[in-house]
């Protein structure tokens, strides 16, 4: 396992290692372990499958993990955001759209191929696997500076607490990806535990990508498929509103798989007239005064 890391099977009886993996294993901790699994169940596959087709490999689902616990709508304090916490001007340099009506970093999908974009570059650069994480995390020129100081790449080196060639974060997080892949991997682990359903679960669920058109709303569509408009926008949770942006024709959708037939029987595009409002606009009103009277920005008014 640790070998897709481009680690040294020898770093398993690392000390801190042992320590982190050990706390997690602990009931408290693994519970919520798996809470963060089961929240994302339906989308690691999704999450996998990109991964192995960049050639990034597949345990580097778990720096997701380590970087939101799979949280969609993950916030930093830094304005970080999404699975994979890019910020704003990394997101947007790697093709992700934030605007009025999106923000792509909370894109799933894109968001994991912008995330597989970036590691592969950044392996690219330094060579190794573990490398690209530790970079990912602390940024190029940082690990660049500790390996010059070091004199090596060696993993067992950089993480000297002696030498601080690394920040402690990032001393402790290429341990905590690496725990979190051992412990998904274990087997004997998740058969012991209350949660061994999981081993079969990813397998059986997964996302469906389906277009729908611009305008169209979330909330329809939902009830359309009898599925919680919660649950859909949970997924589709780069969507800042319950429409589609009005700037595109056509706009990808995430729906679980198991609603792909109901959607692919159901769905035709909507009359947008019979699901918006419509306004007359009277001599000497302004799209601001119309805004202010409806709660919704003159920009949105604009666009449609």
């Amino acid at each position: 396992m640790v070998e897709s890391f481009d680690i040294d099977s020898t770093f398993l009886n690392d000390s801190v290692l042992n320590e982190i993996l050990q706390k997690n294993i602990s009931r408290a901790r693994n519970r919520h372990f798996f809470n963060s699994m089961m929240d994302a169940y339906l989308f690691i596959p999704t999450i996998k499958n990109i991964l192995t087709q960049s050639n990034v490999p597949s345990e580097f689902l778990y720096l997701a993990m380590a970087e939101s616990n799979f949280y969609l709508k993950a916030q930093s304090h830094k304005s970080a955001a999404g699975l994979w916490q890019f910020m704003p001007k990394t997101g947007k340099l790697l093709g992700l759209n934030i605007d009025e009506y999106v923000d792509e970093r909370l894109d799933l999908i894109k968001s994991t191929k912008a995330a597989a974009k970036y590691l592969t570059y950044l392996h690219k650069r330094f060579g190794k696997w573990y490398l690209a994480a530790l970079a990912y995390n602390c940024g190029e020129g940082r690990v660049n500076s500790a390996i010059k100081k070091a004199g090596t790449d060696d993993l067992k080196i950089l993480l000297d607490p002696e030498k601080k060639y690394l920040p402690l974060e990032s001393r402790i997080y290429i341990r905590k990806i690496v725990a979190f892949s051992m412990m998904a991997s274990n087997e004997l682990f998740l058969l012991k535990s209350e949660y061994r359903y999981l081993l079969n679960r990813a397998s059986a669920y997964s996302l469906s990508v389906v277009s729908v058109f611009k305008g169209e709303r979330i909330s329809r569509v939902a009830k359309l498929i009898d599925m919680p408009v919660d649950e859909l926008k949970a997924l589709n949770s780069h969507l800042k509103y319950d429409f589609i942006p009005p700037y595109e024709e056509q706009y990808d959708l995430y729906i679980p798989y198991i609603k792909l037939a109901d959607f692919n029987q159901k769905y035709q595009p909507a009359d947008l007239q019979q699901i918006y409002k419509v306004h007359t606009v009277t001599a000497g009103e302004s799209l601001s005064k119309i805004g202010k009277k409806y709660g919704v920005h003159y920009r949105i008014i604009k666009d449609f």
